[in-house]
């Protein structure tokens, strides 16, 4: 029986950012250096293949550090961590790694230096979510205060309006954020704004991708993990840009073939903790199912990299 013929939009940039390269190699070098086990604050990026695959190699994911042993090593997630999580590691001695991405510690810097010119931070963010944590734990509680939406900028009480600084997650939608910093400045004309956007350029990069791919396409498929903030923000993006169809799948077994019945073309990208293999995944299932063409859209080209920290760079 002859196959349905499919293009097959691939987006590019997709997939794994500088950041998550960065912290997966730190968690490789540190088992190659001290061996196993190496102990890793909750998953060093959002994506249970990668963290499945570290763990395989000798690596043990803990949700906190009371969990980990004071003599084996720890590694902090690319999300970044609160302040009071190094002290801890530092006061009891252990070796621990900092895996936290740079455009993340940018940010963790900006909030530190604003709170020091004696300004109170409004962070636009996910509550919950790592890298907010993080983010909010670099300064004193009530130093930061978290606004999601537009309807938040309405509602947040503030010491002084005049004495406001603003960061923003670096996965949100670019989008998204644009309207709720245009409702802060409009509420607090005063309000300080970073130098240069918070929202890291693989983020943007990304979404800039899925709007151009997912308007040629009848369904667009995002491979990501549900608890990936940038993949989820890839999902939305792509629904606002016309396309009828799109779903954030982690694997090709997750592909709701009943509900891509009758299609003739499909966008494919991945959030930036998937890796490659597991965009291969989802294209040779679709040419199990169809006579496929791809056609690449690229939209960028990223050669960024990240150094791993000095520490892993030193011989045991």
């Amino acid at each position: 029986m002859t196959k349905p013929p499919l293009t097959l939009h691939l987006a590019a940039p997709r997939g794994f950012c500088a950041g998550v390269d960065r912290a997966i190699k730190i968690v490789e070098m540190a088992l190659q250096k001290w061996g196993a086990p190496v102990y890793v604050r909750h998953e060093i990026v959002h994506n249970k293949f990668v963290v499945d695959g570290l763990r395989a190699k000798g690596a043990v994911f803990v949700e906190e550090l009371d969990e980990c042993p004071d003599d084996r090593p720890v590694i902090f997630s690319a999300h970044g961590v609160p302040k009071s999580v190094p002290a801890n590691a530092a006061r009891r001695e252990m070796i621990y790694v900092d895996a936290t991405c740079p455009l993340v510690s940018k940010v963790h810097v900006e909030a530190q230096r604003h709170s020091d010119n004696g300004l109170q931070m409004i962070m636009i963010g996910h509550k919950g979510h790592p890298e907010t944590i993080g983010t909010m734990g670099q300064l004193p509680e009530g130093e930061v205060l978290l606004v999601e939406t537009v309807e938040d900028v309405a509602t947040v009480q503030v010491r002084n309006p005049d004495q406001l600084a603003f960061v923003t997650q670096t996965t949100l939608s670019v989008d998204d954020t644009k309207d709720i910093i245009a409702a802060l400045e409009e509420r607090f004309p005063k309000i300080v704004g970073p130098h240069k956007e918070d929202i890291c350029y693989a983020t943007t990069n990304r979404q800039e991708a899925v709007k151009a791919v997912a308007p040629k396409a009848d369904a667009l498929l995002v491979v990501g993990a549900p608890n990936s903030s940038n993949s989820r923000r890839l999902v939305e993006v792509a629904s606002r840009a016309g396309c009828n169809y799109a779903q954030l799948v982690q694997r090709a077994t997750d592909i709701d073939w009943r509900a891509l019945e009758g299609i003739s073309s499909i966008a494919i990208t991945a959030g930036a903790s998937a890796p490659e293999v597991l965009v291969n995944e989802v294209i040779e299932a679709f040419g199990d199912h169809y006579d496929v063409t791809v056609a690449l859209v690229e939209t960028a080209v990223e050669n960024v990299e990240f150094k791993v920290p000095r520490v892993l760079r030193q011989p045991a």
